[in-house]
């Protein structure tokens, strides 16, 4: 890339940067204009996080609606430390957690149970990105939850424990559950469509 395409990526990036302070400062004021704008520029992507961690569609809209609303009331707040979008992140993951939070946790099971297999072979048939996301959605709210916190946000079984209030021996167990559950659905979403394939030719 030469020098004159680097340079005006750089004056873009800062200028997207200062618009997105502007509009923040705007919103500290509950100027609705501002909000609306704010709502706008990220929706999408905060919806797609309240999809993983909801399990349906109707729900992830309760959880984006909520998520706004605490972060409309919370931004006086941001100080501008770290990444914005990483700041409405978090609020819309724990309005997710806090909807789901008082469902009662599986107590531990023992070494012998977390023993079980529960890896897949990635060889057979793959299923989509979007078959993969409904069938965690179908997941026990527990166990999506540790899941998602474990698998796709990349939480340790401690850090997960303090989150969700529980053991870290639940943690372990209830995210065990959860793969050998997602590991029958992904079986029997592979065979179906295998059959599928042979119908249709």
């Amino acid at each position: 890339m030469t020098q004159p395409f680097v340079i005006i990526q750089s004056i873009l990036k800062q200028t997207k940067v200062l618009e997105l302070v502007q509009l923040i400062e705007k919103c500290k004021k509950s100027d609705r204009k501002s909000q609306q704008a704010l709502y706008n520029m990220y929706k999408d992507r905060l919806f797609a996080l309240c999809l993983k961690y909801c399990k349906n569609r109707a729900e992830a809209e309760d959880n984006l609606q909520d998520s706004f609303i605490k972060i409309f009331q919370s931004i006086k707040t941001y100080n501008g430390k770290g990444s914005f979008e990483g700041w409405m992140k978090r609020i819309t993951i724990n309005r997710a957690i806090d909807r789901y939070k008082k469902e009662p946790f599986i107590e531990p099971i023992t070494d012998q149970h977390l023993k079980e297999d529960t890896t897949v072979d990635i060889d057979e048939a793959p299923i989509s990105l979007q078959q993969m996301l409904a069938l965690i959605q179908e997941l026990p709210s527990r166990y999506r939850l540790v899941f998602n916190l474990y698998e796709l946000d990349n939480h340790t079984h401690v850090e997960i424990s303090e989150i969700l209030g529980i053991s870290v021996g639940t943690s372990k167990s209830n995210l065990h559950r959860a793969k050998l559950i997602l590991k029958e659905k992904i079986t029997a979403t592979r065979t179906t469509t295998q059959k599928n394939s042979i119908v249709n030719g």
